[in-house]
Formats: structure tokens, C-alpha cells, sequence
């Protein structure tokens, strides 16, 4: 754990708690608790009692576990139990889809449950009929308070404590019913089944089509059972601690918040000449303009791009801000080119030469010293003038990944991008960090045109006002943005 950058794996942590817990090393164990299998004895005086009121079925005996089964050491005072031996595992009696209302007493089906852990709202909610209910509770019965709900499609074992006697009924096949007949601290084991030996075993048995975990599979799993006391004193000590793993996450993302906010600040100063002073003899933006206009003609007569209709000049009621008498306001389009992706049919018509394909899913991956971090997805292409130059700057240009804002400079030679992502490749590569630093300041969202899928094309960016500075500038803007991002990120990237 990084205490001094405020970086650390918190799932890591979450789950090294778990594992302690459930080998008895997260709190001592007391010689005065009645030891588990004391608490065995009763569970099963207490289900024989209710078998015979006939308020549970009898089920047939569950295999003994041989000590090879065991996966770990629990304490002298535990006993390895399998759950089908301290609860009633069972489920709900079948909902038809015709049944389904849009008002009533909730029913969830396992991606409720989901929701329902994770204090999310509910998407499209369903509802069940007062008199629908009856009917089945008639046989199924209701979930009490304390007993465990457990999903069985989709993402498995994800346990859900019931907390009161609100009316909800549930969707059999997708829930299964943990019935806590004898006072099991439900927090503990629901803490349990979120440990990773349990996350493996519950997924172990994952279908090859549909992931299931049926009522058959859960009463064979192997639960560590501590005395009744200390479940109750683990379940608070993880507890405690997850608590306190939240304040941490808490202040780690307002930290992180902070030090965006501070980097887009520095940017912003950066991009008005107000970072470093001005030096009398540089040679001024409109000198740079000038070479940068003279490379794209030759470009252009070389055939390497396209000739393009002039921009419109910049007028003064465009300008944005004031910028120092050395630099000049450009028109990004006046700058640099851009190149939209293809499809990777597109590219491997007529393969010639190995390329990387870049996917906007790339786009995910974190920096390294702002060039991407790639999959690496090797295809032939016909042609190197398909390549997207080394030192453009992707961002995507289709679809909802455009709100992301993410931008990431390209970091090989021989790179294709797919037809979701644009490329801008400044005309002279000495001024590529300037642009891009400029251009992670832009939204893309603001330049996206389209209601339902949003896009942006050619028009929309290369129109966009860009403050040039002298070349010399640009490198000493560089340098302090390098020193300042340094600090800022703790090492965690240098430019």
C-alpha cells in the first residue's frame, strides 16, 4: 500500500480481510466460546425438530468432508461444515412471465439482487398481485429477516442479507433461498461467500453455455464455521475495517479530483502565456506559421495530403482570450491533418505489411508517459500510407466513448486505428506535444454533432482556435509542465 501517494489496491485489501477472517486469523479465538461443534449439534437438533413439524423437508444426507476436501486450517474451536447442513437451502415457488405487473409487491430476479447489494435503483422493476403472492408464499413461504438470498445466473453468489419484513417475492432458478433456521450470523457468512476461496468455488462450476449455481451445487459448498461468538466478532471487525477502506477510497478519489483540476489550471495558464516569461528574442509564432505553412505545400505537391479549402480567417470577436503579442491564433485545420479509421476488413484487403490495429477498446488502457499502452493486435495492411504517424493524437470520434474525453498519442510506427477513432498528426512533429496538451484541454462533447449517435468529423475539429506559441516556448512551457506533473503525480508519470 502506497500510503504516500494515496494509491492502493483496495479490492486487493478487501479480499486479504476476507481470507484472514475465514482462516481465524483476523480476531483471537476465546477459550470460554462454546466451541462450533457444540453449535453443530443444536443446527441439527434444531432442523430434525422442524422436519418433524413438518415445516421443512427432510433432504438426503450430505457426503462427510474427508480432510482432503479441506482447502485450509481453521482453528480447533471451527468446524468444516457444508451449507446444506446449517441452512435450509431451497428457493421460491415458479413465477410465470404472464403474472409479471408494472405495480404490486416486488419481484426480483438475480439482477435485482445485484442491484439491491449494491444500493443501486432499480432498472425496469416487476411487480407481482396481491393475490398472485398469496398464492405462492401459500407454499414457498416468505424470507425472514436474516435469511440470504443468493444470485445463481449471471454474476454468481452475490449474497443479499433480507433486513425487514417488507413483502417482495423472488424468481426461482434465479435466487437461491439460504433459510437461517438456527441463528447463523448472517453477516459472517455472507462476508464469507464474498471471500476468494468461495468466489472460486461458486464459479468453479460455471456452465459451458450459462453460468448457474443451482440449489443442488450450494448445499454441497464448504463453509469454516467459527463459534457463534466469534462469527459475531469477525462480522464486526471486517466490517470496522471495510469502513474504514471507504473513508481511504473516499479521500483518494477527492485527491484525484483535486490533482485534475490542478493539472487542467496549470494547462489553461500554460495555454495563455502565463507559465513562463516571454523571451524578446525568440522567433516569433508567426515565423513557426510560416515553415509549417511552407512543409504543407510541400506535403501536398509530394502527395502525402490532401489539399484542403482555406479556413476562414480568425476575427477578433472568435479570440477566446488574449494571448502575447509572439504568438499567433491558428485554426487547427492550418496545423496539422486528420485521419479517420477503417474497419479491419478494410485494412487487409491486399496484406502487405504487418501493422498494429488499434481499437477505440484501446483507448482504456492507462498512459505511460501519455502514449498508449496497446493490445498489441497484429494484421497486414496493403500499404504504409495507411499508418498513422508516430506522434498524432487519437481520440474517438463515434459513439457515447466520446464523453470519455480520452485522448492518447501514438507511440509506434506502423499503427492503424479503427473506424471509431479520428487521428490529428500536426504538420511539423516538433510542435506535437503542444497540440496535444492543448487539445486535452478540448471537450470533445462540445464539438460532437449528431442527437442520437454523436460524431465528430473533419469540419467539426479542424475550425478548432489553437494559441501557437514560439517553438522555443513550447520547450520551456514543456519543461515546467514536466517538473509540475512530476510532483503532482508523484512519479507516476514523467514526460
Amino acid at each position: 500500500m502506497k500510503t504516500n501517494t494515496l494509491e492502493f489496491d483496495a479490492q486487493a485489501l478487501r479480499e486479504k480481510i476476507l481470507d484472514l477472517a475465514m482462516r481465524g486469523k483476523l480476531v483471537p479465538q476465546d477459550p470460554d466460546d462454546e466451541p462450533a461443534s457444540v453449535l453443530l449439534e443444536k443446527i441439527k437438533a434444531e432442523k430434525e425438530q422442524l422436519i418433524k413439524e413438518k415445516r421443512i423437508k427432510k433432504s438426503k444426507p450430505l457426503p462427510e468432508i474427508t480432510d482432503d476436501e479441506k482447502p485450509f486450517d481453521v482453528p480447533e474451536s471451527w468446524e468444516w461444515v457444508r451449507l446444506g447442513e446449517v441452512f435450509e437451502v431451497t428457493s421460491s415457488k415458479r413465477v410465470m412471465k404472464k403474472e409479471w405487473q408494472n405495480e404490486g409487491i416486488p419481484f426480483y430476479r438475480a439482477r435485482e439482487i445485484v442491484s439491491i447489494k449494491n444500493n443501486r435503483p432499480l432498472k425496469d422493476p416487476i411487480f407481482l398481485n396481491e393475490s398472485t403472492y398469496n398464492e405462492k408464499i401459500k407454499v414457498s413461504g416468505v424470507p425472514k429477516v436474516d435469511d440470504i438470498l443468493l444470485t445463481g445466473v449471471g454474476t454468481l453468489g452475490i449474497p443479499y442479507i433480507v433486513k425487514d419484513n417488507k413483502k417482495f417475492y423472488f424468481k426461482d432458478g434465479n435466487i437461491i433461498w439460504l433459510k437461517n433456521i438456527s441463528d447463523i450470523n448472517s453477516q459472517y457468512l455472507s462476508y464469507y461467500i464474498q471471500s476468494p476461496y468461495m468466489v472460486k468455488e461458486i464459479n468453479n462450476g460455471r456452465g459451458t453455455t450459462v453460468a448457474t449455481l443451482t440449489i443442488v451445487r450450494a448445499k454441497d459448498l464448504m463453509i469454516p464455521l467459527p463459534p457463534l461468538e466469534e462469527q459475531s466478532r469477525i462480522a464486526a471487525k471486517i466490517a470496522q475495517l471495510f469502513a474504514l477502506l471507504r473513508k481511504i477510497e473516499s479521500s483518494t478519489q477527492q485527491y484525484a479530483k483535486l490533482q485534475t483540476l490542478l493539472k487542467s489550471k496549470i494547462l489553461d495558464l500554460a495555454m495563455r502565456g502565463k507559465l513562463v516569461e516571454q523571451d524578446p528574442h525568440d522567433e516569433p509564432a508567426s515565423v513557426l506559421l510560416e515553415k509549417i505553412k511552407a512543409e504543407k505545400e510541400q506535403l501536398i505537391k509530394e502527395k502525402k495530403i490532401k489539399k484542403s479549402k482555406p479556413l476562414p480567417p480568425i476575427t477578433d470577436a472568435e479570440k477566446p482570450f488574449e494571448i502575447p503579442d509572439s504568438w499567433e491564433w491558428v485554426r487547427l485545420g492550418e496545423v496539422a491533418t486528420f485521419t479517420s479509421g477503417k474497419t479491419e476488413n478494410a485494412f487487409i484487403k491486399n496484406p502487405k505489411i504487418n501493422a498494429v490495429y488499434f481499437k477505440i477498446s484501446d483507448m482504456n488502457f492507462k498512459e505511460n508517459k501519455y502514449f498508449a499502452q496497446i493490445s498489441q493486435k497484429s494484421i497486414c495492411v496493403s500499404g504504409k500510407e495507411q499508418f498513422i504517424p508516430k506522434g498524432s493524437i487519437l481520440f474517438p470520434k463515434r459513439g457515447g466513448a466520446i464523453k470519455t474525453n480520452k485522448k492518447r498519442i501514438v507511440n509506434c510506427n506502423n499503427m492503424v486505428i479503427d473506424m471509431n477513432l479520428m487521428a490529428i498528426t500536426p504538420i511539423l512533429p516538433t510542435i506535437n506535444d503542444w497540440i496535444y496538451h492543448w487539445f486535452s484541454l478540448v471537450k470533445l462533447e462540445n464539438i460532437s454533432n449528431g442527437s442520437n449517435v454523436p460524431q465528430i468529423n473533419n469540419k467539426d475539429i479542424e475550425s478548432l482556435m489553437v494559441p501557437l506559441p514560439p517553438l522555443e516556448e513550447q520547450k520551456q512551457i514543456k519543461g515546467i509542465l514536466t517538473q509540475i506533473f512530476i510532483v503532482l503525480h508523484k512519479n507516476k508519470y514523467s514526460y
